[in-house]
This record gives C-alpha cells, structure tokens and sequence, in this order.
C-alpha cells in the first residue's frame, strides 16, 4: 500500500523541520544569527489518467487528470537575512551593522568567511579579531597605547596615540555584499562562505554603495522570534501525529484484507 511510504515522507519531512525550529530556538542569543526555515515541495506523480485525454470519438476531454503523488521531501532550508534587533554594550569594539553587508574575515586556510557578529578583540599585537581569534579583512592593529578608539558609521577605526590631541586614522573597515544572501554556506562560528549560488562578494565602504552603517557599542541579535517559532513547531508536531496515524490506518486496513485472504 503506498499509503505507507508516502505518510513515512511527510513524517521524514517534518522531522527535518523540526530540527531546524529547534537549531533556530538554540540559537536565539547568537549574536547575528540568521534564523532558518524549512521549504519543501511534492514528489513525482502517477498519472492514471491524464488531463485532456479523448474519451470519446466526438473529442469529448478528460476535464481533470488523476494524480496519485508519492509524498514530500524537504528541498532546501534558506536563511532569513532580515536585520536582527540591536542591543547596546557600550564596548568599544562591539560593532552592529544597521542595514547591508558581511564584515569580511581572513581564515587560517586562506579562504574570506563572512559574518554579522561584530563582538571584536584584540589579539596580543593588537590586530582587531573575531571572538575565534580570526583576523579582520582587512587587517586593522591597534597600538598598545591608543586611547578612546573610535570607529565611525562609515567605518573608518581611529583614536588617540601617545597623550595627542588629534585621533590618528587606524584603518578602514568594510563590507561585503551577495546578489543572493540566502546563497551562503553556513560554516559554523557564525561564518558563512561564498558559494557559486551566492554570487560573489561585493566590497564596500559602510554607508555607501547599498552597504549600511555601522553602530560601535552596539551588537545584532539574531532574528529568531520566539513566539513564531514555538507556533511553527507546535504545527510541525501536529503533521507528524497526523502521518503517523496515516501509517497506522493503513497498516490497519492492509491486516484487514490479509485476514480476508
């Protein structure tokens, strides 16, 4: 009975689903988490018959087919690149981007990673790194004694040196921007990387270009509604239940002609 293969679809379906509610939920206080949805679409159909065929010699058509599908399969699970909540935190190397864009990070393997996360260190030699130690592209150093840096909304890092009275300039931080966000491959450490389906990276100064501003002492929350969430799932739940008991009437009535037989 086919009854039981496609409800086992729907049930693999929505345990996927429910994975990714419960990796949006655990992520919740990520700093520049992007939450994720699960999309799913039909399987192949069986067509016993087909809309618009002759049924009699007068041409007489078939005004509706008969379709038997095979179930659902998840096809893809994009992010959500809406603009998370920003919270203060008066930290000097805190750093929220309002709008477009990806601060850019040089990886150990040579590679360019992308990310919202702007809780920025410094390293022993004072370059400005992720919470992961990863350096930022391109590379800034601030000197032991600077004091009251100061990074502006369109990005340029200063402060001052040596007791002057004037801040020094320190370098320029910049952005990156995707045709397709949803492109991106996930990497972990609130990474994502370039693929071919995201396009390539466009590099631009903050607050121009379509990039947006940056705000120091400030960090992106991630975008994860709570309440949504927690209704999505409880839908998800309640598709599972209703599959499983496809499955169980079905094995009911297959023991039905069995005894029968």
């Amino acid at each position: 009975m086919k009854a039981l293969y496609i409800a086992s679809t729907g049930m693999s379906a929505q345990e996927r689903n429910v994975e990714v509610i419960s990796n949006n939920i655990a992520n919740m206080r990520t700093t520049g988490y992007k939450r994720q949805r699960a999309e799913f679409e039909d399987l192949l159909y069986q067509q016993i018959t087909r809309a618009g065929s002759q049924t009699s010699d007068q041409g007489t058509l078939i005004p509706a087919g008969l379709e038997i599908g095979s179930g659902v399969r998840t096809v893809s699970t994009p992010r959500v690149m809406s603009q998370g909540t920003v919270n203060i935190t008066e930290r000097e190397l805190d750093v929220a981007i309002r709008g477009e864009g990806f601060f850019m990070v040089q990886l150990p393997d040579g590679r360019t990673g992308y990310t919202r996360d702007g809780s920025f260190e410094r390293s022993p030699d004072g370059t400005i790194v992720t919470s992961t130690g990863y350096t930022i592209d391109p590379g800034i150093t601030i000197p032991g004694t600077a004091d009251g840096v100061a990074i502006s909304p369109d990005g340029m890092v200063s402060a001052y040196l040596d007791n002057a009275t004037t801040p020094t300039q320190l370098g320029q931080l910049q952005l990156a921007r995707f045709v397709n966000k949803s492109g991106l491959e996930s990497m972990g450490d609130n990474l994502f990387l370039e693929t071919a389906a995201s396009g390539p990276a466009q590099v631009a100064v903050p607050n121009a270009d379509g990039a947006g501003d940056l705000l120091q002492g400030y960090l992106e929350m991630a975008n994860v509604n709570s309440v949504t969430e927690i209704a999505d799932l409880i839908a998800a739940q309640r598709a599972y239940e209703m599959n499983a008991r496809v499955i169980s009437g079905a094995d009911q009535m297959m023991q039905a002609t069995s005894q029968l037989r």
